[in-house]
């Protein structure tokens, strides 16, 4: 597995990276949006080269399940992808969504410039205002994005009676489209 550029491609394009629980779900939601035009589970946040799942899977490497979401910024704004990942998951458990536990877990954006870290703590800010809790989403850096094996890109595309996607992404779709 090789480090990705988080560099942007042509201007018609935007990237963000986030983690909210497993990948596979944040990939399947954000599959949905107007305006995302490709969504890739990976692994950043961490500080083990080229990891695996099964090396993530341990929470010794310090990397979180992620998505790098690539978007028309003309079609849809960071604002509201940003929006919808604090509907999409719960910023405020810690290394913890559902019965998904461990560091590998997280709530975190990982952002790669200044303007992104602003749009992010932002957001965070005017999320904080619909939960009781306190949100313990992590702001960090881009340094590295690993994408995942090929066996859990679009997941939920290619494995739609799995039970992780019956049981949890479905209803999560179905929460969201109302």
């Amino acid at each position: 597995m090789q480090a990705e550029s988080s560099a942007k491609s042509p201007s018609s394009t935007a990237s963000i990276v986030l983690g909210g629980g497993c990948f596979w779900c944040l990939e399947a939601l954000y599959e949905t949006l107007d305006g995302v035009q490709s969504v890739v589970s990976g692994y950043a946040g961490g500080h083990v080269a080229n990891p695996s799942y099964q090396d993530v899977c341990t929470g010794r490497t310090g990397h979180a399940e992620v998505v790098r979401i690539d978007y028309d910024p003309a079609k849809i704004s960071l604002d509201e992808i940003l929006g919808f990942f604090w509907e999409a998951h719960d910023p405020t458990t810690l290394n913890r969504q559902g019965a998904d536990v461990g560091t590998q877990y997280r709530s975190i954006i990982l952002y790669d410039s200044p303007e992104q870290q602003a749009a992010a703590k932002a957001s965070m800010e005017a999320a904080q205002k619909e939960f009781r809790d306190p949100i313990v989403t992590q702001l960090e850096p881009l340094k590295h994005f690993y994408r995942a094996e090929k066996y859990h890109q679009d997941y939920f595309q290619n494995n739609p009676d799995a039970p992780y996607c019956r049981y949890v992404i479905v209803p999560k779709l179905k929460k969201l489209e109302s």
